[in-house]
């Protein structure tokens, strides 16, 4: 089954953007929304790899979303999109668990590449909690 990734942005165009790069240049599927809130909505069913968001949002910013994803999936990439971009914002969102932050207008190649990484980081994430586990359950017989 292909990864599935979240965009959450307020243009439609960088929805659009976004989907098409996805959809063209790799396997994985994609799904958007405009809407923060309903972005949570959909983390908390489950079943996405990565999550895209914008860093400025009406009603809830990405910093925001980026905390609410990670009660929902601590494990769960977050990437942070902005054409807002200050230190002080990326600093923020890497401290409260975003795996990277993306300046726009970005390089399709660049966030494709992103979207690589941060996929294998979750992979190795899993990985190394079943292992956990395995050891546990050896440990406990």
């Amino acid at each position: 089954m292909p990864e599935k990734i979240l965009a959450v942005d307020d243009e439609p165009d960088m929805l659009k953007l976004l989907s098409m790069i996805i959809r063209e240049k790799t396997p994985y599927d994609i799904v958007t929304t405009n809407n923060p809130l309903e972005a949570i909505e959909m983390a908390k069913k489950g079943g996405f790899d990565v999550v895209i968001a914008d860093l400025k949002m009406p009603g809830l910013d990405g910093i925001e979303l980026l905390e609410a994803i990670k009660k929902v999936d601590e494990d769960i990439p977050v990437i942070i999109i902005t054409a807002y971009g200050t230190v002080e914002s990326a600093v923020e969102s890497m401290q409260k668990g975003g795996f990277d932050f993306i300046t726009k207008p970005f390089r399709k190649e660049q966030m494709l590449y992103t979207i690589d990484k941060a996929l294998k980081w979750l992979r190795l994430q899993r990985e190394n909690k079943m292992l956990k586990e395995q050891l546990r359950k050896v440990n406990s017989q």
